[in-house]
């Protein structure tokens, strides 16, 4: 079932700006950090993060994916499995891989990546936010999904996985953290598996801690880019909690979630590409036929060819790939939806030619991140698995913004973000 938390028109409701805090992060050792942290949860299967923890007892892996602390059998959602994520995430204290700060900091997160680095303030986030719709999001959750990381949240009293943020860039945020890169790191390591460099500031300094916060709440929005579970998830228990206290005062740490923010000039959007089971009955020869009524179709080769502008798309079928222009007249500029190509992919080519409706829930369909390169597209369809992909333009940054503000909602697998961020760093307890 899909769950919306806000109206359509929430945007258009009085709005205040942002309310931000420091907190005192729960986060490994200097010496540990590279051995505890992890990718996030929903990238990996159980069993891909069993093989990754193997022999590391350290691993957040045994917190955030507990499951892999049973036998393979044992369902990853059955209550003692959620318990078990307390159980390891209370050991780890007690061995002190985990470690709690002594004062209430901002953090700052560096990712690296072929190159690029993009720099993250870490900070606790207000529920109320999120509720009232300042915390914007541009993609519908699903409430199975929640519920599962709600149970995660509520075991532990905890947020233990950050969540990934946008904000309107400002030079004068740009100058503070700047100036606190130039320090010395408390973290600086690079993940073996993919290469990508992660580095980790600790901002102590009460000055600049009161000017990052009062810096923040000149800001009227912020942007999910990735993470609407888990922050409809964090914003949903700390919500749930002030509802239970007779007492609730508003500045218990339960009114705060973990968010790791970047500007939005720094985020570089991946595509997000499809595959296809088979043409709906059709031979590729009338499939393409069938394509030129909506688009300009271009015979590329043998080569891979990569869509190099909005509304031209990619498409391998039978060993070649093929460039589409959607024709003049079918789509709408205008519309922040119908102007994504996403869109015009979904209605022209998967609605219209092959069928498929729903992308959530066809099983013919399948979606392949941009960091798996488009000669994934051609590998799965040269198997025999697939018979067609198709490759898009990304979405821009402003897209993503235009359509959160505007109150509309993205369709399914619109946005791959990368480098994703690195779970284990730091954890904010609701205590």
């Amino acid at each position: 079932m899909e769950h919306v938390l806000w109206d359509k028109h929430q945007h258009l409701k009085q709005r205040n700006n942002m309310k931000v805090k420091p907190f005192r992060g729960i986060r490994p050792p200097q010496a540990l950090a590279k051995q505890v942290s992890s990718r996030p949860y929903d990238v990996l299967n159980s069993q891909e993060a069993r093989e990754e923890a193997a022999g590391n007892p350290m691993s957040l892996y045994h917190i955030i994916k507990p499951e892999i602390n049973f036998e393979a059998n044992v369902d990853e959602h059955d209550p003692q499995v959620y318990q078990k994520a307390r159980e390891q995430f209370d050991l780890f204290k007690k061995n002190g891989w985990l470690v709690q700060d002594e004062r209430d900091c901002y953090y700052v997160y560096a990712q690296t990546m072929n190159g690029r680095t993009q720099y993250g303030l870490v900070l606790a986030a207000w529920v109320d936010d999120y509720m009232e719709g300042r915390i914007m999001k541009h993609e519908l959750t699903r409430r199975d999904k929640e519920e599962d990381r709600m149970k995660h949240v509520r075991v532990n009293n905890a947020n233990v996985e950050p969540v990934f943020f946008a904000y309107p860039h400002r030079e004068d945020l740009d100058a503070i953290i700047a100036s606190v890169v130039a320090g010395e790191p408390e973290y600086d390591f690079v993940s073996d598996l993919d290469g990508f460099g992660h580095t980790f500031w600790v901002i102590k300094d009460a000055e600049t801690i009161a000017r990052i916060t009062d810096i923040i709440a000149q800001i009227p929005a912020m942007y999910i880019a990735d993470g609407h579970h888990r922050s409809a998830a964090a914003a949903l228990v700390g919500n749930e909690k002030k509802l239970q206290n007779p007492n609730h005062a508003g500045d218990e740490e339960y009114n705060y979630f973990l968010a790791v923010c970047f500007p939005d000039n720094q985020l570089h959007i991946m595509d997000y590409n499809r595959v296809v089971k088979d043409l709906n009955g059709m031979s590729p020869e009338s499939f393409l036929q069938a394509l030129q009524e909506d688009f300009d179709v271009q015979d590329m080769g043998v080569e891979i060819y990569r869509p190099d502008a909005l509304h031209t798309f990619s498409l391998y079928l039978d060993g070649r790939w093929y460039k589409l222009i959607a024709k003049e007249g079918r789509y709408d500029d205008q519309d922040p939806i119908g102007v994504l190509d996403v869109t015009i992919s979904s209605d022209l080519i998967l609605d219209k030619l092959l069928g498929i409706k729903d992308l959530r829930s066809d099983k013919r369909i399948d979606f392949v991140g941009g960091i798996r390169g488009l000669e994934e597209l051609s590998r799965r369809v040269d198997s025999g698995e697939m018979q067609v992909a198709l490759a898009l333009y990304p979405v821009t940054m402003d897209q993503l913004i235009r359509i959160a503000d505007t109150g509309n909602i993205m369709p399914p697998k619109t946005t791959w973000f990368e480098p994703k961020l690195r779970s284990g760093l730091i954890i904010h307890e609701l205590v």
